[in-house]
Parts: structure tokens; sequence; C-alpha cells
């Protein structure tokens, strides 16, 4: 989710879940240790429990790096093992450490030692070279689930307090990041069977969970679900999950939310920050309702009109209601 999930994402984010953990994009240990940390790591206090993600492959950087964000105040230290991006690769992090097991061991003892707040790392289910027969079907072995476990027994022989696992094999070489969120396909399966080898370790799901169902489904066998196109796109989703989990909780109402967000682009755009900025992370809210597209439109178009202030957003809220009504006919 790098270039999604920044500040602005995360505290839309938190509108429709009070207690859902929240990640930051990937941020490397380099750029926080020898770059504008201030500005890489600010949030705002709403968005608690939130977790930084790092990428790294230096113990010392990274626990460097885990103890300045320890001190900004964030909830979790997360070290990605799971993002299978050339540029990140040729970084020398990301899913290529995945082949590097006692490397990562070694950083995450080193973050541990660094930080009195969890550490936990994300990751896939394996690596594959591009190149490698079988890679449209399921692509996964017996030698791959023994290497995957190997993994998840020295990064919490480390001291990481979960698994994160994406549940398909990360392909390096010879797909783009988009072809690799489909190809091969995803294998819950072997999550699962990760879990029953592993009882004792906290397991989190992740990848292409779209539904209530769906997530309350993997909750019946593993610790968490990581959520993340599905609730960026459709943030309600967050809410719906919130409310199936814990039935007290109340629904937010589109319009309180954008009232709240309203608030937010003040106070950001007094700080000088983009109202296109806050808006882009937005676009979801009517998602699958007849006025999402002039809800859409006024929102991403007007936030880039010169003098484009807060109350923008309150009248794309309106322009959604009022196509929805337009668009549904008369009662």
């Amino acid at each position: 989710m790098m270039d999604w999930t920044d500040r602005h994402c995360r505290y839309f984010l938190r509108g429709f879940s009070p207690a859902t953990l929240l990640y930051t994009e990937m941020i490397t240990a380099a750029a926080i240790t020898r770059g504008d940390a201030a500005r890489l790591l600010a949030f705002d206090p709403e968005e608690h429990p939130v977790a930084l993600q790092l990428g790294g492959s230096d113990p010392g950087e990274l626990a460097a790096a885990a103890r300045i964000g320890a001190d900004f105040g964030y909830d979790e230290i997360n070290l990605n093992c799971g993002c299978p991006s050339d540029r990140v690769a040729s970084g020398a992090f990301g899913a290529c450490l995945m082949r590097e097991p006692h490397r990562v061991a070694e950083c995450v003892a080193a973050m541990v030692a660094a930080v009195r707040i969890p550490v936990t790392v994300k990751m896939r289910i394996g690596v594959v070279s591009g190149a490698r027969p079988g890679l449209a079907g399921a692509g996964f072995e017996e030698d791959d689930f023994a290497a995957l476990r190997e993994f998840v027994a020295l990064t919490r022989q480390a001291g990481s307090q979960a698994a994160i696992v994406h549940a398909r094999m990360a392909v390096l070489g010879g797909l783009s990041p988009k072809e690799n969120r489909e190809v091969p396909p995803l294998r819950y399966d072997v999550v699962r069977r990760l879990k029953a080898a592993m009882p004792d370790t906290s397991i989190v799901l992740n990848g292409g969970v779209r539904t209530v169902h769906g997530a309350l489904d993997a909750l019946s066998w593993c610790e968490g679900v990581m959520l993340g196109r599905e609730a960026y796109h459709r943030p309600l989703f967050l809410a719906e999950l919130a409310q199936a989990l814990a039935p007290q909780t109340v629904m937010p109402s589109r319009e309180a939310l954008l009232t709240r967000m309203a608030g937010y682009a003040e106070r950001e755009l007094a700080a000088g920050h983009s109202l296109a900025a806050i808006t882009r992370h937005m676009l979801g809210l009517y998602a699958g309702e007849p006025g999402a597209r002039a809800y859409r439109r006024l929102l991403s178009e007007g936030a880039r009109a010169q003098g484009a202030d807060a109350r923008l957003i309150r009248r794309a809220g309106a322009s959604a209601r009022e196509a929805g009504g337009s668009a549904r006919g008369p009662s």
C-alpha cells in the first residue's frame, strides 16, 4: 500500500472503525534515520492504534528506525518482508528477504531489543523466480512449506509477536506489482496449514478478503485479518466488520464522516497541506451507491481548483445525496 496509506488516509479510515489497527505505508529505515523523520512519521493522535511498517535489511539501521518510531508514539513496529516490487528488491528488502531467514531474524531481534512495543513481520507464503515453471498454477510444494515454517519459526524465536501472511507467492522478476496481487493464486489453505502446524504462533491472514463473511471465517481459525485494497476502495467495509465483531458498535453515517473530514481538512489546510492530498483517499465513501459518480467527480476535480477549501467535502456529499435521490426517482 505504498503511496496509499499515508496519514490523511489513516485519519479518514479511523472514522469507520474505532479499534482497527492501522498501518503506515512502508517507510525505509534509511529514510527515517538519515532523512526527515518528523515529516515521514507525523500522525494524528486519533489514528491510534497505528503501526509503523519498516523496510530494510540492516539490523542496526532497523533498530534505530524502530526506536525513533516508538519515540514518536507508534503502537507497533512491522518489518515488511512481503513487497515484491523490483524497486524494493533492488534495495535488499521486501519479499526477497524471505530467502534470508537468518538475516531477517537478526533484524527482528535488533528491533525487539530496541523498543518496548510489539514487533511483527509481514510476509508472503514464499517467493519464486519469474522463470519458475508452473507460475500460473498453485506453484507451492512441500519444500516451500518447509521454508515458510522455518521463516516464521526463526522470526518468532527472535521476538516477533505475529506473522502477517499474504496468502500468495511473491514473484520476483517478470511480474508487475499489480500482477503480483493476482498471480499466483491465493492459497488460504497454506496459511491455515501453517496455523495448524504452529498453533502457538499468532497468525494474521492477508490477501483478497473482500467480505465480512470471509473475514469472520478467517477469524475462526487465525488471530487476525489484514485488509488492504477492499478497505481503501470501499471503506464502509471496515464499519460493517467492526459491527459484526461488536454488535453494539454504532455504524457511522456518511454525513458524519464527511463532517469529521471537513474539520480535519480545515486544520490541515491551515498548516499548509493540500486539499487534494486529503480528498484523494475519500473517493470510495459512496462506492456502490447511486450518487457515487457525482461525489467522486466533484471531490476529485474540485479539490484541484484554485481556492478550494474544506467546504468542498460537504458539497460533494450533498451532490451524492442529490444524485442518488434522482437516480431512485420519487418515492
